[in-house]
């Protein structure tokens, strides 16, 4: 029995130097960062959703605290906190969270104009105490989507319409005979050739048969060897 207790006493040594030592690194990485000073409420908050996200923030206080994905959210100097209760328990996060890259930078004027992208926003205020039991299941089933988009409408594309940012072109409309660009201009009739004559062919073109044309008193008579009568007239 002797000899088993300084076996014994070893084994526990060489197993309680791992975990104090993981102990010691653990808090030795929090050393050195403080926490940010709590936000007081006299009443609890009301918070409003950032459209086309689930994100929620609170308008009231000049800090930024958001809640988002079952914890609260604040910056302070330069670092990040979260916490499961808005006003205490903040502990550091290293990092930035992934959701406030969605956090448009000018969210508080959007808020106080009643603006968003140009179009008028109908906000949704929500109490605190309705986030901790609702967010999960209002992000499911897509919640603030038939709450008007939102709370703005007019950037919710009706069913049937085409996407946005693609222009619709009109109809083809059929052409008028006479819209349809300028006539061909008529081939330019033959030199010396007046144009109720026609070309002669055949045994008119030796000039048989035909009377010439009158040339002074004289009546002519059918051209020799030419399409057009020539000949003296009676003496």
């Amino acid at each position: 029995m002797k000899r088993m207790f300084p076996g014994m006493l070893l084994l526990a040594v060489l197993t309680v130097l791992p975990l104090s030592a993981k102990a010691g690194v653990d808090v030795g990485v929090h050393i050195g960062i403080p926490l940010p000073p709590p936000i007081v409420f006299s009443v609890p908050p009301v918070t409003i959703v950032i459209p086309e996200t689930y994100i929620y923030a609170v308008p009231d206080v000049p800090h930024d605290l958001f809640f988002y994905g079952g914890f609260w959210w604040r910056p302070w100097e330069g670092r990040w906190y979260r916490s499961p209760r808005y006003d205490k328990g903040w502990a550091y996060y290293q990092g930035v969270p992934a959701f406030y890259r969605h956090v448009p930078p000018a969210w508080r004027e959007d808020y106080r104009n009643r603006r968003w992208k140009g179009h008028p926003w109908n906000r949704h205020r929500v109490p605190a105490s309705q986030l901790p039991r609702n967010w999960r299941g209002w992000e499911r089933d897509k919640h603030w989507e038939k709450q008007q988009h939102w709370g703005v409408p007019a950037m919710k594309t009706p069913r049937g319409a085409p996407p946005p940012h693609r222009s619709v072109q009109p109809p083809a409309r059929p052409e008028h005979p006479d819209m349809r660009g300028p006539k061909p201009r008529p081939e330019p009739r033959a030199m010396n050739r007046p144009p109720h004559e026609r070309k002669p062919h055949g045994s008119e073109r030796w000039g048989y048969g035909h009377q010439g044309e009158k040339h002074g008193n004289g009546k002519g008579e059918g051209g020799k060897g030419h399409g057009r009568g020539h000949g003296n007239g009676d003496r």
